[in-house]
């Protein structure tokens, strides 16, 4: 049976959560993505994770579509098995996830509902499908194991219009301290990290501008934007040995903007 530590990234074939994963990857840990869509990405960051000498797994999944959840787990247990003779993985990452833009008056009901599912009803039945379990068996995130949510840093600072997306990643953040004392008798523990601005395909890769670029670093405290491999080794370093004891927390990777 495998001994490495094994993480779970959802949404890992591109931006933020390739960053995560080829992050974690760097440092020893063995990993399996998921993506909705792009599978030829997939391929890459696999072929990533294997020149940094570790091994990994993609399995497509859409976290809008919960009636999946079952059948996902099930491929989790059969590749857990089959690569690493293990029942259990060790870190889950709820990366996945967009934006929409909502200005109040001209937001339907099906924009607000996509959002919800992705990033509240998806992040939500997922996670307990992963980590939790019917009495007499054994749940799929392994007991002392970790949980990082994706939030943002617009739940903090007010930028229109996003006020749908900012709401829901805030909802994010208050599952994040219930589940750190759900799961803590198991010595789980459950953190957020939430990105400021970042220059990468996200709804439809507005930071490219370069104007906007130029705003947003002349509020960021250390003078740019971030891009995506700025986030990935902040995960990583949460889920390092020795840091079982941060639970519960918000942390922003945000470059100190709008402080």
């Amino acid at each position: 049976m495998s001994t490495t530590t094994i993480a779970l990234v959802t949404g890992g074939n591109r931006g933020i959560g390739r960053s995560i994963v080829e992050a974690l990857a760097a440092d020893g840990r063995d990993i399996i993505l998921t993506y909705n869509s792009h599978e030829d990405e997939a391929k890459e960051v696999i072929d990533a994770v294997a020149a940094r000498g570790r091994v990994a797994e993609a399995i497509q999944l859409d976290t809008t579509r919960p009636a999946a959840f079952p059948g996902f787990a099930d491929a989790v247990r059969q590749a857990l098995r089959a690569r690493w003779d293990r029942e259990s993985f060790d870190i889950l990452v709820n990366n996945a996830g967009f934006a929409l833009h909502t200005p109040l008056g001209a937001t339907d009901e099906e924009t607000l509902d996509q959002l919800f599912a992705v990033h509240v009803k998806g992040v939500f039945l997922l996670t307990q499908a992963l980590a939790t379990a019917p009495e007499g068996t054994a749940p799929l995130l392994a007991d002392g194991g970790r949980i990082i949510n994706s939030s943002t840093g617009l739940a903090r600072f007010v930028t229109p219009p996003y006020a749908a997306y900012g709401a829901v990643k805030g909802a994010v953040e208050v599952l994040t301290r219930y589940w750190a004392v759900e799961l803590g008798g198991r010595g789980i523990s459950v953190n957020t990290i939430a990105p400021g601005p970042v220059n990468t395909d996200f709804d439809g890769g507005y930071l490219r501008d370069e104007n906007l670029q130029q705003i947003f670093s002349g509020l960021t405290a250390q003078g740019r934007v971030a891009h995506a491999n700025d986030i990935g080794p902040a995960v990583a370093a949460l889920v390092r040995e020795g840091t079982n004891w941060i639970t519960g927390q918000r942390i922003e990777a945000s470059g100190g903007f709008r402080l």
